[in-house]
Parts: C-alpha cells; sequence; structure tokens
C-alpha cells in the first residue's frame, strides 16, 4: 500500500502523460525510491501495451519521481508473513524478463532519462533502453553480489556487450556504484546532463523521433539487436532482408524526394 509520500503524489505506482507523438512514463513509488513490486509491473506492463497499440505513439520516455531513477526489486516482497525470504525466480519469468524483451520489440525508440541511482533489476531495464541520458547526480549500481545472487533483467547479457568483460565483471563483483559521468566515459550509456536539464533533453529527443520515420527506427533496433549474436555473413543477409522491408515503406520515398528537393521531410511514421 503506498505511503503518505506516495499518495501525495498520485496513487497510482506509474504516471503516464500523452505528449505529442509520444508518451512518458514515471515511476512513481518515491518513498520507497521506486523499487518494484508486483502491481507496480503489472501497471507498467498494461501502459507500455496501451503506448504500442497507440498508433500516434512514436516514442516513449521512461524516467523517475523523486530522489532516484529506481533501486530495484522491492526486498519487502521478498519476504513471506512467516519470515521466510521467497526464492528469485517467479517475478523474473512473471514479470522482469517480458518487459526487458518488450522495451526491446517496441516499434519505436525508447528514452530512459536516470533522474538518480539506479541500481539492480531497474539498473538492467535502463541499460536496456535505446537510448540513455543521465542526470550528472545520478549512479549506477549492480548489487546483487552482496545479496549473494546474479544480476537479472538482462544485466549478464547487457553489461558486458556495453562495458567489456573486465568492466562487467568489476560491477557486478565488487558491487560498488559508479557515477554517471563515469557511466558516459565507459559506453554504459549514451549522455550526462546537467539535473536541470534532464527532461528537457529527453523530451527534446522524444519529439525528435516522433518526426522520423518510425518504421526505419524499428529496423534499426532489429538489426542492432540481431547483431550480437550473428556472424558477418548471417548479418549482412539480414540488412538486405530489413532494408529491403524499409525501402518498401512510404517514408524512405518521402525521404529520397525530400534529400533530392532540399526540403525538410514529413514522415508518416506509420509503423
Amino acid at each position: 500500500m503506498p505511503n503518505a509520500m506516495d499518495a501525495s503524489l498520485d496513487e497510482s505506482p506509474i504516471l503516464v502523460e500523452k505528449r505529442d507523438g509520444y508518451r512518458i512514463v514515471t515511476l512513481n513509488r518515491p518513498a520507497r525510491l521506486n523499487a518494484f513490486t508486483i502491481p507496480m509491473h503489472q501497471v507498467l506492463a498494461r501502459e507500455i501495451a496501451g503506448a504500442e497499440a497507440d498508433k500516434t505513439c512514436r516514442a516513449l520516455l521512461i524516467t523517475g519521481t523523486g530522489r532516484a531513477f529506481s533501486t530495484g526489486q522491492d526486498l519487502n516482497e521478498r519476504v513471506t508473513a512467516a519470515g521466510d525470504v521467497v526464492i528469485p525466480g517467479e517475478a523474473l519469468e512473471k514479470y522482469y524478463n517480458p518487459l526487458v524483451l518488450k522495451l526491446r520489440a517496441l516499434p519505436f525508440p525508447v528514452v530512459c532519462a536516470v533522474n538518480g541511482i539506479a541500481a539492480g533489476a531497474s539498473c538492467n531495464i535502463a541499460l536496456g533502453c535505446d537510448i540513455l541520458i543521465a542526470a550528472r547526480s545520478a549512479s549506477f549500481l549492480q548489487p546483487f553480489a552482496r545479496l549473494g545472487i546474479i544480476p537479472d533483467a538482462g544485466g549478464t547479457w547487457l553489461l558486458p556487450r556495453l562495458v567489456g568483460q573486465a568492466r562487467a565483471r568489476g560491477l557486478a563483483l565488487l558491487a560498488e556504484p559508479i557515477s554517471a559521468e563515469t557511466a558516459e566515459q565507459w559506453g554504459l550509456i549514451w549522455k550526462v546532463v546537467d539535473d536541470a536539464a534532464l527532461m528537457s533533453e529527453a523530451e527534446t529527443l522524444c519529439a525528435h523521433f516522433a518526426t522520423q520515420p518510425t518504421y526505419g527506427l524499428a529496423q534499426i533496433k532489429r538489426a542492432f539487436d540481431a547483431a550480437e549474436d550473428n556472424d558477418l555473413s548471417t548479418q549482412l543477409d539480414l540488412e538486405r532482408k530489413l532494408q529491403r522491408e524499409a525501402g518498401s515503406h512510404p517514408d524512405y520515398a518521402e525521404g529520397v524526394k525530400a534529400f533530392l528537393g532540399k526540403r525538410k521531410p514529413v514522415f508518416t511514421g506509420k509503423r
């Protein structure tokens, strides 16, 4: 049940704002540093599905309320009334893993604005977004080793691909936080901005994406995800296939004509 601070902002653990061409989804349990609960997962899944179903939505922005982006799983849900600790696994299967896969598969860009600490599964959810920008005061933490468990929500897949094996193992085994500046230097995130500029920067990105060829951007996402596991020959074949699909979309014809006509393109954004 939300406490007074939660309720003072909104009863829902997830806030949604509809903008012209995109939506903002805000994690909203500030008194618990936006730690995830089952009801929070359920609302988030419903809102993301709603954004995907809305054909006018061409980008998604995810951020947090208060001092944190999110500290991951709310461990209060991991202890039963009898005092037993729940073994992890079921929540990953039902909530975290589908969430990570859905964000990667959405047919438009997903921007994450990390406004404070991003820890645990929530850190890896943020890293799984297409473009991650962070406030200068933000930090990133893989705390799993402190609890005797492993990075989840895609952490063991994402970290070595983003920063290499040496840094990934250091982050996971030492469970020490790194600053937003370090995350940027390591290539863990796209960009660091001043705290006061975080949301304006993130919204500017989404407003830009809302004017772009959405179908082509979705194909870019597909191509990069597949490249992580394909050999060069397989990836070249996939590029040919996706390029034909993107090139058959009206937005490609508009892009070519606008370029040749030296004018700004007007993309339909149809998926």
